[in-house]
């Protein structure tokens, strides 16, 4: 009989409120032996272009509410389900979030943002090809957070037009595909691709198939930070050669 996981950890995941695509994104790679609770968050225009201010915004938005109510599922970790929130501030105030989620829940805090970099470093490479939905500004505050961890951009792609927040969402897997590939270069050991609400996770192994390389997306990197913390297996369904580092 295989084991209940109702009976498992409870992972709470907090989602930018026009975010459509990271709650599906987590049922397709769910973690073994634990169950999976959602809060949105708050606190964007929702008609405007997602650009570096409503980013940040977001990022130093009082979250007290949501963490409070995911919280009463009593979780074992707390994933911050978006990555330009954080990233538009810089690493150390992704580090100071993740502290202060944990300081208030006393879970394992995971944001999407620390999640991308240590998915990148637990591959062992440090050159990457990077591209997101983002406008220029963010992606320009993207390259910055991976270097200063030390992980240098070899190629960026910008995807060359305005998203709004639903626009983002809307990105089919051949886009996304195509955004990989656009930002492979030669020396890139690795192809990012960053924004929880881009359906990156369904193109991984095709991307994968074409470069020959490596694919950290947001929502998996969350996921194989979220294994590794509580030593699950790897989930079925997760997509990538990332998770061949998780045991199966």
């Amino acid at each position: 009989m295989r084991p209940d996981p109702r009976s498992g950890s409870k992972i709470g995941v907090l989602v930018p409120y026009t975010n459509v695509n990271l709650e599906p994104d987590l049922t397709l790679m769910p973690p073994e032996g634990a169950t999976l609770h959602f809060e949105r968050l708050g606190d964007y225009d929702i008609d405007a272009v997602p650009g570096t201010d409503q980013m940040a915004r977001l990022g130093a938005s009082d979250i007290s509410e949501s963490l409070r109510l995911i919280c009463g599922v009593r979780p074992a970790a707390v994933l911050y389900g978006c990555t330009s929130a954080t990233l538009t501030h810089g690493p150390e105030f992704d580090r100071d979030l993740a502290r202060r989620v944990k300081a208030a829940s006393g879970a394992v805090s995971i944001t999407a943002a620390g999640a991308l970099i240590a998915a990148i470093q637990a591959l062992g490479v440090t050159k990457v090809g990077f591209s997101s939905p983002y406008l220029g500004e963010i992606n320009d505050q993207a390259v910055a957070f991976l270097a200063g961890s030390g992980i240098e951009t070899i190629k960026r792609h910008d995807i060359g037009r305005a998203l709004g927040n639903y626009g983002q969402g809307k990105l089919a897997p051949d886009e996304v595909f195509d955004l990989a590939l656009g930002a492979d270069g030669a020396e890139a050991e690795a192809i990012v691709l960053s924004c929880t609400d881009m359906r990156a996770v369904e193109a991984v192994d095709r991307i994968e198939a074409a470069t020959g390389k490596p694919v950290v997306t947001s929502n998996q990197a969350m996921v194989f930070v979220l294994c590794r913390a509580l030593g699950l297996c790897r989930p079925k369904g997760a997509p990538g050669r990332l998770f061949d580092l998780l045991t199966s």
